[in-house]
């Protein structure tokens, strides 16, 4: 059964893999490979979601965090302002055109990134799993989802369903069959049903109520 802070991680996940594909464009690009704009230009909406997401873990996550394991979070909030300048030297990098500039930011904001999403994971989001309650848990990610402006939550599933696995996209539509009512839910899984693709098969295999 998904909980709520496997919606969090589906994320960090997506946020891995699409960086991934980022900063390989940067640097093919920089060794002279030509047609990659698109996928280097992906950047820009990738540090919109990141950038919700972080502002979404200051609103509803570090107040859970800073109840029960006090002075934790505020390196973790440090990490974040890490992450806004990591993204505007590489925009800064791609707007002048240096093409070497781009790799070298794109290389140091996807070791930020990875860094700081692990210790998320093996340190903070441990400490919410073992020290709050599902309840508080899915408040703090109710907050979460809510810094995403709505208007744009069409554009955030087209983008994490493909990044993500099997168990990612499965735990993903369980939450959200869980906290929508079922219009909402409904118009949600004609998105992810698009955004799937062949892994709709295996989707629907998995939760076979999506027949």
């Amino acid at each position: 059964m998904a909980k709520p802070l496997d919606a969090i991680m589906a994320f960090h996940n997506a946020f891995r893999n699409d960086m991934e594909g980022i900063d390989r464009a940067a640097r093919d690009t920089a060794h002279g490979k030509k047609g990659l704009e698109h996928e280097l230009n992906r950047y820009r909406f990738f540090n919109e979601i990141l950038v919700w997401h972080a502002h979404g873990e200051e609103l509803g996550v570090f107040p859970e965090i800073d109840r029960v394991a006090p002075l934790v979070a505020e390196a973790y909030q440090r990490d974040h302002r890490g992450l806004d300048k990591a993204y505007e030297a590489m925009n800064s990098a791609v707007e002048v055109g240096d093409l070497l500039e781009t790799a070298r930011t794109s290389a140091a904001f996807k070791f930020h990134l990875d860094i700081h999403l692990a210790k998320e994971d093996a340190h903070l989001y441990r400490i919410m799993r073992e020290r709050t309650t599902l309840p508080d848990q899915a408040k703090a990610v109710g907050i979460m989802s809510s810094t995403v402006p709505q208007e744009r939550f069409p554009e955030v599933i087209a983008w994490l369903i493909p990044l993500v696995g099997p168990d990612d996209q499965e735990n993903m539509v369980r939450i959200w069959q869980m906290v929508l009512p079922p219009e909402g839910f409904a118009r949600v899984i004609k998105l992810v049903q698009v955004a799937a693709g062949d892994d709709w098969t295996e989707l629907v295999r998995r939760i076979p109520e999506l027949k």
